[in-house]
């Protein structure tokens, strides 16, 4: 998955194709490859820690938008991010936002078939189904509060749910992976 990040006015272009959490991944960024280590899920409004090429960052995002600059610090060093997302598709995970000053960022998800991606913030206040259910196309997986609203998450595809990445009562940005139907 590629995105474009302007990070201070600079722009850099991003690549990833799996995050585990708990496992090293590599992202690119301007075609330089970096090993990056999540030991957690992040928690974003108070800040986590991260691992690029083995040294540890502290990264803190504030009010984060598509297609809006936003604040972050990296280390208590305020950078201002903006991210360029494409439109949401049911078979293409959208990529979240990252702080690339330091070439870390947030589990992006790669493009395949039967991803569930968050269409917007949210927090997640039910999930309906389990690891190794079965599903049908347009089945409800789990619902997504935004907003004082309740969005109903629908699977992408007939299926079986290989993954959950949420928990219920946990907040989730745009475009984050929810759960992989295979």
């Amino acid at each position: 998955m590629k995105r474009e990040i302007t990070i201070d006015g600079k722009p850099y272009q991003v690549e990833v194709n799996e995050c585990p959490i708990g496992s090293p991944f590599s992202i690119k960024v301007n075609n330089k490859t970096f090993g990056v280590m999540l030991e957690h899920e992040p928690n974003y409004t108070k800040g986590f820690p991260i691992k690029v090429n083995g040294k540890s960052y502290n990264i803190e995002l504030e009010n984060i938008e598509k297609n809006t600059p936003f604040s972050t610090k990296v280390n208590n060093v305020p950078f201002k991010v903006e991210l360029r997302l494409p439109a949401l598709t049911p078979k293409i995970a959208v990529a979240t936002p990252i702080p690339v000053s330091v070439q870390v960022q947030k589990p992006l998800q790669p493009k395949c078939e039967g991803v569930v991606a968050a269409p917007m913030a949210g927090r997640i206040i039910s999930i309906r189904v389990k690891k190794g259910d079965s599903v049908k196309l347009g089945s409800v997986l789990c619902v997504l509060e935004a907003m004082k609203m309740e969005n109903e998450i629908a699977s992408p595809k007939n299926g079986v749910v290989e993954e959950i990445r949420v928990q219920e009562g946990k907040a989730v940005n745009e475009g984050d992976m929810l759960m992989l139907i295979k």
